[in-house]
């Protein structure tokens, strides 16, 4: 089985925890790749929640060719801002190397953000999004094919 956005709004945080701690770090990715927030895991409205903010707020990364930057698709519009730096460091989560999605010094409006994402299938991430360092929501990234 696949794994989508509908299976991981339906798990519960301890599981997507499992599958993140699982999962590989490879090459940073590049190109655009549509995300779906994962903001109540496991309840029944987290579906359709993650819906919302796709249509309103966010519908995924756009990675620069390099490796070494992206920049967020927000609004309606699919807008391409919020630039973050992107390097391989020791997650927060579990110590292991994990991909950082790094807003501190690209960002005003999220310099208090962190993301770290690792690949659980291929061309897909589940990240970690930290305000500070308090571990926040998740989200996932599909690439296409």
């Amino acid at each position: 089985m696949s794994i989508d956005a509908a299976n991981l709004t339906g798990m519960s945080q301890a599981q997507l925890d499992d599958l993140f701690s699982h999962g590989t770090v490879g090459p940073v990715p590049v190109g655009d790749a549509d995300g779906t927030a994962i903001v109540v895991p496991g309840r029944a409205f987290s579906t359709v929640l993650a819906k919302l903010i796709r249509i309103a707020a966010w519908q995924g990364k756009v990675f620069d060719a390099e490796g070494r930057g992206l920049r967020n698709k927000v609004t309606p519009f699919r807008i391409k801002a919020i630039r973050a730096a992107v390097y391989k460091e020791q997650s927060w989560f579990d110590r292991n190397e994990c991909i950082v999605l790094d807003y501190s010094r690209t960002s005003l409006v999220a310099r208090w953000i962190r993301d770290e994402i690792r690949e659980v299938e291929p061309g897909r991430f589940l990240g970690i999004v930290y305000w500070g360092n308090r571990k926040l929501v998740n989200f996932f990234l599909v690439f296409p094919d």
